[in-house]
């Protein structure tokens, strides 16, 4: 059962906070210029999200969230609309997840990551570099990274943040925008049975003054 978010249409006055995505054969759309709330898309999709293609027209950016996590899924799709506001954004509920999607051939330009370049580890995806050149951007992705596919949780009592990934430079992005803030992470690396690299980020110092400067939440 797919829920449906309003398709709405935007009109910009003065200075346009928009820009067009006008795919062939269609009518143009609007997308928001909002480059916080970009660099936050940018953060969900690295973290757990894929892109496909599979009506052969139109891309899509479909984004995977545990059900136990309702605001943040909800959260999520809000963002997709704000950002896409012409577009439908659905939630597909699976069985412990559910999936949020938006159809927009703007998404690979934003991402810079294709959707027939095979998985992300294999395209070694990164986080484009205009978001890291500003702590404001830097933040906003970090968010979103953390709240797909990042945990907080306690170990002997003390608050510890993970990011956890098998893509090498997104892995070092999410190290060194965390150290480009303030923070001291550390990285540790595990080869797997697949002979995949998993790399987990820990932060372990500073935890509360981090989770309130990225206005991490998961609930």
């Amino acid at each position: 059962m797919a829920e449906w978010y309003t398709r709405r249409s935007q009109k910009p006055l003065g200075e346009s906070p928009w820009e067009f995505d006008s795919p062939p054969r269609h009518v143009k759309k609007l997308v928001s210029r909002d480059k916080k709330l970009r660099a936050y898309i940018v953060g969900l999709a690295l973290g757990d999200g894929n892109l496909s293609n599979p009506n052969g027209r139109a891309v899509r950016l479909r984004i995977t969230c545990d059900k136990r996590y309702k605001k943040l899924l909800h959260h999520i799709a809000k963002s997709l609309q704000r950002l896409f506001p012409d577009n439908s954004v659905n939630i597909v509920n699976q069985r412990s997840c559910a999936d949020v999607s938006v159809y927009s051939n703007h998404l690979p330009k934003l991402l810079e990551w294709r959707w027939d370049g095979g998985p992300k580890d294999k395209q070694n995806v990164a986080v484009p570099p205009w978001i890291k050149q500003r702590a404001i951007y830097t933040k906003e992705c970090l968010r979103g990274l953390l709240q797909t596919d990042g945990s907080l949780y306690h170990d002997r009592g003390y608050p510890m943040i993970n990011f956890v990934n098998t893509c090498e430079t997104l892995a070092h992005d999410a190290f060194s925008m965390m150290r480009s803030i303030g923070y001291s992470p550390t990285m540790q690396k595990l080869e797997q049975s697949n002979k995949k690299i998993k790399h987990t980020i820990r932060l372990s110092k500073n935890v509360h003054r981090f989770v309130d400067e990225i206005k991490y939440w998961k609930a």
